[in-house]
């Protein structure tokens, strides 16, 4: 190859230069070489840097002609092209070639070649492992609005194998998303992105309890990722601080009370009458708590306090919702509200 490349150098027949430049490209392309390598032999070839970059990944090569990766500041592009998959750009490769250059035509000749290349190494074996990715890529991957065909191929762009059902995630948190999707989903493809103030987290698999604290989760459970996105935002909505973390597949019939319009959830009464009590941080609480467990000593237990004390604000609550919370029915009332309540100010 090297020998190749030296000969390359001699030619004065631009004819022959470029016959022989598609003969270089195509002899790596049947190697089945890998991005680093494509770099290597370009830059050799070019007798400069070389350079690829993918857009879904943010994964950087510049090589120099003695075959190593440089770290040194990039030159300004001598030439640069384009890599596109299934004509979607997808990335670049350039050249950095100190003062004229020797060949513009051969250049570009070479970079052309480096780009298909290049397509063809993504194709076959997929982006490197990162977390973050390409938001666009996601929302294309995640949208209602896409076609198959574009699923699928932004799904093979960011590294997922056709045959693997992807699972979506909505987060809200104050730690790093890629710190998130790397504790959620630490060996299997994963890929996360920020869309608008929520996180979103694709992944084959999800390990619920490596979410850390502090971070609200919500999981979709169709094999759909246009469907589990709409999931796992509705998931999210049911998030609280003693429930960070919910499947929509656990909802169950409650998921129906995401779809009630907000101008009817607020003009309920017994919603109304919970908003009226959400200014008393503890009596929203103790309710929260009495309605998940529907004891009052197990309750008092998870707020550590004493039963009577939890029975006396549970009465003045009563009064004040005007609901029996004793009875069957007005505890299902009570808990239907609260949960409305916090659909809307999610």
């Amino acid at each position: 190859m090297e020998a190749l490349a030296v000969r390359l150098s001699q030619l004065d027949s631009h004819v022959d230069g470029a016959i022989r430049v598609i003969m270089f490209y195509d002899t790596l392309m049947r190697r089945r070489v890998d991005l680093p390598a494509l770099a290597r032999a370009s830059a050799g070839l070019a007798e400069c840097v070389a350079g690829i970059r993918l857009h879904g990944t943010g994964r950087t090569i510049r090589v120099s002609p003695d075959g190593r990766e440089t770290s040194a500041p990039p030159a300004p592009a001598s030439a640069t092209t384009p890599i596109t998959l299934d004509e979607e750009e997808i990335g670049t490769v350039w050249l950095e070639r100190p003062g004229a250059p020797g060949s513009l035509d051969l250049d570009e000749l070479l970079l052309e070649r480096l780009a298909l290349a290049a397509a063809a190494v993504v194709e076959r074996y997929g982006p490197a492992r990162t977390t973050m990715a390409d938001p666009a890529l996601v929302e294309l991957v995640i949208s209602a609005d896409s076609d198959e065909a574009a699923r699928a191929r932004a799904l093979r762009l960011l590294g997922f194998a056709a045959d693997l059902p992807v699972r979506v995630v909505a987060v809200r948190s104050q730690l790093p998303l890629d710190q998130v999707g790397g504790l959620l989903c630490p060996a299997r493809p994963m890929k996360a992105a920020p869309l608008a103030e929520v996180g979103v987290i694709l992944a084959t698999t999800v390990d619920q309890a490596r979410i850390p604290a502090g971070v609200r989760a919500g999981i979709g459970a169709a094999e759909s990722p246009d469907r589990s996105w709409r999931e796992a935002r509705t998931a999210l909505r049911f998030t609280t601080p003693r429930r960070p973390v919910v499947h929509y597949d656990g909802l169950g019939a409650l998921a129906l009370l995401a779809q009630v319009p907000q101008d009817t959830a607020r003009d309920n009464a017994d919603v109304a009458a919970i908003a009226r009590i959400a200014g008393a941080p503890e009596d929203l609480e103790t309710l929260d708590v009495y309605c998940d467990t529907g004891s009052l000593r197990r309750a008092a237990d998870l707020l550590h306090l004493h039963h009577s004390s939890v029975a006396r604000r549970l009465e003045q609550i009563a009064k004040t919702l005007d609901i029996e919370l004793t009875e069957p029915t007005g505890l299902i009332r009570a808990k239907l509200a609260l949960t409305a309540w916090r659909l809307l100010n999610a």
